[in-house]
């Protein structure tokens, strides 16, 4: 087996969503592995089923169910992938494949959208964070995987698909859509008036660093060199790469770290900095928006422009989904999507199970919000693990609530809708347009 390893930070264990980081670990002592007599039950289990099974069951599909029985028992994001699940994946490095465009995790057995892509049939069709696909073209989509669910939805460009979505306590609705190339543009960026820049990044791909940081430098020109704010939008952002965060929330620092690993050995360990110098708008104030659908990488961007100081962290409470995933390939017989670390904030925080929690609450009005959704968070899904605490013991205190601060309950709410997000209707993004005029630039220093 390869001993390359490349890291992840994602939202859900699906191909879908998330994509890897080429950062290798590198070789490492393998421990033991299983004894002969476990090798023998699992041996003699998968011959008893081919044999006396009431259908014949190839046993190839039978060590591939085992491997993905055993993956996904761990954690709600390790998985195990077979070969065609394994190209999938790279497909949405690249960002373009053939499908619907849509992010979903699983829900008691029934797949759920996270969010639409930004732009795509799905969004085009009016899909929405938190509706459940009970149906696929007639066939109910209950208890399917959510790898086989993903192959259902992707297909060749121009073919449709029809979906039975339910969506709060209305009447089950059927949405036909057809399929297209999703080609992923992660960066949309606007100078809203008053030389206020606006970007908004729907995920994080292999794009997304460069095209962030060529957003932010033609805002800057766009405002003659003087943009007075910025604000970065990671609304129902579901994360991604792992690199990209990183890199994202570098081009607003001046080097120090942004974000810091720690696995099961000292090896796993590694802190991630920012480059010197690398700030593009420095004393530049920034607001970064975020939702309980921001996950993942969107919440390592956010925390680190927190604990730096950086920026205000205005919205709702976040998913939290503090752990790394890392892809290992198995020479053609796909990989494995292994949760190898969690991550911590610059200030030694861990947003497993919790999320980032906003330094101003504001939620989105509710003929804005999605009707009826309720938005799965980390600490809701089954074998999600505890928070670890911080990563320090002097960090204790700093990580506890202060007096009078908002509660996670208070901070949470359904989704805005995707339409909505950026428009001049859109309520969140008016409260942080209104920030800047009301909060002296000073305010909102560098880290």
């Amino acid at each position: 087996m390869k001993k390359s390893r490349l890291l992840i930070a994602g939202v859900v264990a699906t191909s879908l969503v998330i994509l890897p980081l080429a950062y290798a670990l590198g070789a490492r002592r393998m421990p033991p592995g299983p004894s002969p007599t476990d090798l023998a039950l699992i041996n003699g289990v998968i011959q008893l089923v081919e044999s006396d099974y009431v259908h014949a069951v190839d046993s190839h599909k039978l060590t591939k169910d085992a491997l993905k029985g055993m993956l996904t028992r761990l954690d709600p994001h390790s998985d195990f992938m077979d070969e065609q699940e394994f190209k999938a994946s790279e497909a949405d490095i690249n960002g373009k494949f053939g499908g619907l465009g849509i992010q979903i995790s699983e829900e008691h057995g029934v797949p759920k959208v996270i969010s639409p892509i930004d732009g795509t049939p799905a969004a085009q069709a009016g899909l929405q964070p938190g509706d459940l696909i009970i149906g696929i073209d007639g066939a109910s989509a209950q208890g399917v995987e959510l790898s086989k669910i993903v192959r259902l939805l992707r297909g060749t460009p121009g073919t449709s698909v029809k979906l039975t979505i339910a969506r709060g306590n209305d009447a089950p609705l059927e949405v036909s859509i057809t399929r297209a190339i999703i080609q992923v543009q992660t960066v949309k960026s606007e100078l809203k008036p008053d030389g206020i820049g606006y970007v908004r990044i729907s995920e994080f791909g292999s794009d997304t660093q460069r095209d962030f940081k060529q957003a932010v430098l033609k805002l800057k020109q766009d405002a003659g060199g003087n943009l007075k704010g910025l604000v970065l939008d990671l609304r129902n952002d579901p994360g991604g790469l792992l690199s990209a965060a990183v890199a994202v929330a570098g081009n607003f620092l001046d080097g120090g770290t942004v974000v810091t690993i720690k696995g099961r050995r000292g090896d796993d360990n590694h802190a991630f900095d920012a480059t010197a110098g690398g700030d593009l708008i420095p004393n530049t104030p920034i607001v970064v928006l975020i939702n309980g659908a921001s996950a993942s990488a969107s919440e390592i961007v956010a925390g680190a422009l927190q604990d730096r100081h950086r920026a205000k962290v205005m919205g709702t409470q976040s998913f939290g989904k503090g752990s790394v995933q890392t892809i290992i390939p198995l020479n053609g017989y796909g990989a494995l999507r292994l949760t190898t670390a969690l991550y911590y904030t610059p200030g030694g925080r861990s947003i497993q199970g919790q999320g980032i929690a906003p330094d101003i609450i504001v939620k989105a009005p509710k003929d804005q919000q999605v009707a009826g959704a309720f938005m799965p968070h980390e600490s809701t899904l089954t074998g999600a693990f505890r928070n670890p605490g911080p990563l320090l013991r002097k960090l204790e205190s700093d990580t506890k609530p202060k007096e009078g601060a908002p509660t996670q309950a208070e901070s949470y709410s359904a989704p805005i809708k995707t339409q909505i997000i950026g428009t001049p209707d859109d309520a969140q993004l008016k409260a942080a347009l209104d920030y800047f005029e009301k909060t002296p630039s000073s305010t909102t220093g560098r880290g």
